[in-house]
C-alpha cells in the first residue's frame, strides 16, 4: 500500500516486496509507484498523444492508433532515481529488502517504438531533445536526447501482458530501458520535438545530483549498476546447514556479467558489461 506520513496524507509511493518474489519478473500488481500528484482518471476513448514541434508532419495519435502500429514486447527493469536513499540516509539492520531497493520492478513492456512515430511525424534533422510531458495535475515532464529516443524508446501501455494499471501510466507511457524512472513519464500526453533541453523543473531544482563548489550535476539519466540479497533477508530465520544465497543485480549501462558474495559481510557486488 502506499506510503503514509504520519498525519496519514498518502506520499506517493509504494515499494515492490523483493524479497517475497520468486525470479527476476515482478508481479503487475506488485510493481513500485511514484507519482507527485496523485494518479489521474483517464478514458480511454478520449486519450490522445501529440506529436509535434520540429516535424514536417504534426499528428495526434489515440489508444486505438497506438495499438494499431508496429510493437515490440521486451524485459527491462525500472528504477526510481531515489531508490535506495532510505538505506543510504539511515541503515537499520531490520530493513527488508523491500525497505532498501523496492523502488525497482522489472517485467515485460509491451508498445510502440518511439521511433516509428519520430518517422511518422517526420522528425527534423535539428532536433536534438524531446519533451515529454504527463497528463497528471502536476504536468511531470522531461526532456529525452534524441539518440536515446530513436534507439529503444517506446511508447508502452502493457506490462506483462495486461494493460498499464492507473498507478502505472494507463492508458501510456513513455519507457525509457535503463533511463531514470521519472523520464519515463506517465500517462504521456505530449511529445515535442525542440533544438535543446527544456530546462523544466524536474531537470534543474528536482532531479540533479549536487556536486562540490555549488554546482550540480543535470540529465544523469543511466541508472548505474546495482545489486542486492534477496534471501536471507532480515527477520528470516538461519539455521544451521546449507542456505541458498539469491538476489537481484541490475543495471542501465549493459549486463550484468558477474556477481560476488562476501563471506562473513553479506555484501554483494555486481559487475556490468557494456551493451
Amino acid at each position: 500500500s502506499p506510503a503514509r506520513a504520519p498525519a496519514g496524507v498518502i506520499t506517493g509511493s509504494s515499494f515492490t516486496p523483493l524479497q517475497d518474489l520468486t525470479g527476476t519478473i515482478t508481479p503487475r500488481d506488485l510493481m513500485f509507484e511514484r507519482h507527485h500528484s496523485g494518479i489521474p482518471a483517464i478514458d480511454p476513448d478520449r486519450y490522445k498523444l501529440i506529436v509535434h514541434g520540429m516535424a514536417g508532419r504534426p499528428m495526434t495519435f489515440t489508444l486505438d492508433d497506438l495499438r494499431r502500429l508496429p510493437s515490440v514486447s521486451r524485459v527491462h527493469f525500472l528504477e526510481c532515481s531515489g531508490n535506495g536513499r532510505a538505506a543510504y540516509r539511515s541503515p537499520k539492520p531490520e530493513m527488508t529488502p523491500q525497505n532498501v531497493d523496492g523502488l525497482t520492478s522489472n517485467g515485460e513492456w509491451t508498445g510502440v517504438p518511439l521511433s516509428v512515430l519520430l518517422r511518422q511525424v517526420d522528425a527534423r534533422d535539428r532536433a536534438r531533445w524531446i519533451y515529454a510531458e504527463g497528463g497528471d495535475s502536476n504536468k511531470l515532464s522531461r526532456s529525452i536526447p534524441i539518440e536515446k529516443a530513436m534507439d529503444d524508446a517506446m511508447i508502452a501501455y502493457a506490462f506483462n501482458g495486461e494493460p498499464l494499471r492507473p498507478s502505472n501510466g494507463y492508458p501510456a507511457r513513455l519507457f525509457l530501458p535503463g533511463y531514470e524512472g521519472n523520464t519515463c513519464v506517465k500517462w504521456l500526453r505530449r511529445l515535442e520535438l525542440v533544438d535543446q533541453p527544456n530546462m523544466t523543473r524536474e531537470e534543474t531544482s528536482k532531479y540533479t545530483d549536487p556536486l562540490p563548489g555549488g554546482t550540480a550535476r543535470q540529465f544523469s539519466l543511466v541508472m548505474d549498476v546495482k545489486s542486492l540479497i534477496t534471501s536471507p533477508a532480515p527477520a528470516t530465520p538461519v539455521e544451521r546447514g546449507w542456505m541458498e544465497i539469491s538476489g537481484l543485480a541490475w543495471s542501465g549501462r549493459g549486463r550484468v556479467g558477474r556477481g560476488d558474495v562476501r563471506k562473513g559481510g553479506g555484501r554483494t557486488r555486481a559487475a556490468a558489461r557494456p551493451r
